[in-house]
Parts: C-alpha cells; structure tokens; sequence
C-alpha cells in the first residue's frame, strides 16, 4: 500500500511533510455482530455490565479516575 503524503505547517511555521489518510474509503459490506462472538447468555450480560460500568459507574469513568462525577 502506498502512502499519502501532504505538506502542512507545523507550529513553527516551517512546511513538513505528514502522512495524509491511511484508511480505505468506502462503508464494510456486514454489519458487527457482536452477539455472535458470545457464547451464551451470561457472557452477553457480563459484556453489557462491563459497559455500563465503564460508562457509568460513579468511582470511575472510563480508564480515569474522575475528582467530580459526570
């Protein structure tokens, strides 16, 4: 695969090159089925509760530990 390559300024305000989009264009053809990688049903609602919590849980957010909740 060939890269991309585009010319910006750079905080200094020297041209520097930069690698442009590395990504295919396009949408996938099947949708993510995410279901279908877990074998039974407490699995799926552990998946779930691991979410909720990383989203929602009160001592922390995400990978960070928050001094105020959301």
């Amino acid at each position: 695969m060939e890269y991309k390559e585009e010319e910006k300024k750079s905080f200094s305000g020297e041209k520097v090159k930069v690698l442009g989009p590395t990504f295919e264009e396009g949408k996938p053809n099947l949708p993510g089925k995410w279901r279908n990688k877990l074998r039974n049903r407490q699995e799926m609602l552990g998946y779930l509760e691991n979410g909720e919590r990383y989203w929602f849980g009160k001592e922390w957010y995400g990978s960070e530990k928050r001094k105020k909740p959301a």
